[in-house]
């Protein structure tokens, strides 16, 4: 009965898996750095909201000094930082006149953080602009970086498009819980570079997040996404159900990003909000739920406990050639299938790792060999969505939030 339930629930999903890894080869390639050319002159302003990010600002500063004349303005909008970032924005703009700070207003009722800092970053930015450009202070930008994205925004008809970065491993806890979180993402939706066509599975990282300040003005801003903890999401679903183009790009190639300390800061911090609850119906919260439970949760799970069950290490070659013959002889078929479709899936599982391996820099990692057994985390990934799924963060990124700022 409970092989028969197990492919009940795997095998649909398992098609589901199946019908956006097709999708794949059609992907757009990543962008690449490109130089900036003459119409491209003071398109774009950027923004880039703070709170106490001194630690890991620089390397943001460094390269978004390296932009070209395409930047017309960098905006930092600094949420009354007391460890000194803004002083370091400061002694950026002493040597590049492009960048400025300013203070965004009291946090209203109902806003979080991010956005209002983002929306304030859009009223203040220049209305001769024609792309508004949302950076995080974790980025590390290469040159060309911006010149790239807004050629291939403006090439491709997008109003809208985000980047996946290169993500920059350092410690052995996070080589192996990070890939299987960022798996929960590749798994649920199309691969970046795809266009979906569906609204409500749009994907977006705010990380570096473009957009026609003519759209964004059409949409209010941010204020659509004002209570979002997965404003990116949510504001990307806004504003493509309303007809206009929003695309995922892969950008490990013009961007990489440091987002958490060590494998505790990134349990809790990255898994807050990628469930995406704020951007998603309950129905399909669900649907996600049941997916990655199918299809990276189980499957390795239902494997290695099939491995348990057959003839031990000590036994001869022959010995255990024989015996598991004999043991999968007497196996009913719906088990058979069952290992049959998790070894199908625990293989694909392995593919995706090898196909994410340039979405990471491992250079400098201590144990980046862990990276290789991420799968291993996977039902670790799948619970840490569940335990965020029904409950909003009451702090985050060194806020409070009530109890009723959260609902």
């Amino acid at each position: 009965m409970t092989t028969l339930l197990l492919l009940i629930i795997q095998v649909p999903a398992t098609a589901i898996l199946f019908s956006r890894l097709l999708k794949g080869p059609r992907r757009l390639p990543p962008i690449e750095p490109q130089q900036p050319t003459l119409e491209l002159l003071g398109k774009v302003s950027v923004v880039v909201p703070t709170l106490n990010e001194a630690l890991r600002i620089s390397p943001l500063l460094a390269g978004l000094s390296q932009q070209s004349y395409e930047v017309r303005e960098i905006i930092v909008v600094d949420s009354k930082s007391v460890d000194g970032t803004p002083d370091l924005v400061k002694a950026t703009q002493q040597k590049d006149p492009r960048f400025r700070v300013i203070t965004d207003d009291p946090l209203p009722s109902g806003w979080v953080g991010r956005p209002w800092a983002l929306h304030n970053g859009f009223l203040f930015s220049s209305e001769g602009s024609q792309w508004f450009l949302g950076l995080d202070a974790d980025i590390q930008p290469h040159p060309g970086l911006v010149a790239g994205l807004v050629k291939t925004a403006e090439a491709q008809g997008y109003d809208l498009v985000s980047l996946s970065p290169q993500f920059i491993l350092k410690y052995p806890g996070e080589c192996w819980l990070q890939p299987a979180l960022l798996m929960t993402l590749l798994y649920r939706f199309d691969p970046a570079g795809i266009n979906t066509e569906q609204p409500e599975r749009v994907m977006a990282n705010g990380q570096c997040f473009l957009c026609r300040r003519s759209v964004l003005a059409a949409v209010g801003g941010y204020s659509s996404a004002s209570g979002s903890f997965c404003d990116d999401v949510t504001l990307a679903r806004n504003i493509a159900a309303q007809g206009y183009k929003v695309g995922f790009l892969d950008g490990a190639k013009v961007l990489k990003v440091r987002m958490y300390e060590g494998a505790m800061e990134t349990w809790k911090e990255w898994g807050r909000s990628l469930d995406l609850k704020d951007a998603t119906s309950r129905s399909q919260l669900w649907g996600d739920l049941w997916l990655l439970t199918s299809v990276q949760g189980l499957p390795l799970l239902i494997v290695l406990t099939f491995l348990l069950i057959s003839p031990p290490l000590s036994y001869s070659l022959q010995t255990r050639l024989i015996v598991q013959t004999r043991l999968i002889a007497s196996v009913p078929t719906p088990l058979l299938l069952l290992l049959g479709l998790n070894l199908f899936l625990v293989v694909i599982r392995f593919a995706m790792l090898i196909a994410i391996a340039p979405s990471y820099d491992r250079k400098s990692a201590k144990g980046g060999w862990l990276f290789w057994l991420s799968p291993l985390a996977d039902p670790l990934a799948v619970l840490r969505i569940f335990l965020s799924a029904f409950r909003k963060p009451r702090e985050w990124r060194g806020r409070k939030y009530s109890a009723k700022e959260g609902e």
